[in-house]
């Protein structure tokens, strides 16, 4: 029986301007294990991030098919891809997106706000002090350093307890030491949750820590 929770076959995306057509992916087809880390590499403009979104079900593909989950992402709409992410994905995004006008606390538990559950207070403090935040909960995002804020990203992230977790260059514009820390804590808390990771990134010393590493060259897989 397949534990597979991702499943790309023959995906493609091109993007059509008034002038011509770029294809940004041709032809990719992959699997990803439940509780496999999966480290996603090559070079800018490879199509790493544009993969990740169209498995994440934030957007669609060209062509060729995708199930996350064991669900056909062609197969729903809007709606319930968003439902899907909201009960069974996490993001971990370069730039944080954290909410300005919300302390640390609140944008920890802002996930589960939008899924409709009660919000856990407590587990969110628990997560923050496991990213080494605590007595930092009421401090807003400008109040603290850019390793800092990806730490309350990667609590965000795990707030609702994900089945699956995408992060978009994870170590991207941190210090060397800031980077290590964030790679620790994604390897521990993916450990203790069990979760799926998915990670775009440019940095060697996270793609070792993965099971396995794919490489995209210019739009295609050509090593897995």
């Amino acid at each position: 029986m397949s534990t597979s929770v991702i499943k790309a076959v023959s995906v493609s995306k091109q993007v059509t301007t008034a002038s011509s057509s770029l294809t940004i992916l041709q032809d990719v087809s992959l699997e990803v294990e439940q509780g496999e880390a999966i480290a996603l590499v090559g070079v800018s403009g490879a199509g790493k991030s544009t993969l990740m979104t169209l498995l994440a079900g934030l957007d669609i593909p060209s062509q060729g098919s995708i199930e996350l989950l064991g669900k056909s992402l062609a197969a729903m709409d809007d709606e319930a891809r968003a439902a899907l992410r909201s009960d069974s994905i996490g993001f971990v995004f370069q730039s944080f997106l954290l909410i300005p006008s919300l302390s640390a606390l609140e944008n920890v538990m802002l996930p589960a706000i939008i899924k409709g559950e009660e919000a856990d207070e407590g587990r969110a403090r628990e997560l923050l002090e496991k990213v080494g935040l605590a007595g930092r909960e009421v401090h807003l995002p400008a109040q603290l350093s850019g390793g800092e804020q990806q730490r309350v990203a990667l609590a965000r992230a795990f707030m609702t307890r994900p089945r699956v977790l995408f992060a978009d260059e994870p170590t991207g514009n941190l210090d060397q030491h800031t980077a290590a820390t964030i790679i620790e804590l994604l390897f521990a808390l993916n450990r203790d949750h069990g979760t799926t990771l998915v990670l775009v990134t440019h940095d060697p010393q996270l793609a070792q820590r993965c099971d396995r590493t794919l490489v995209l060259e210019s739009g295609s897989l050509v090593a897995a």
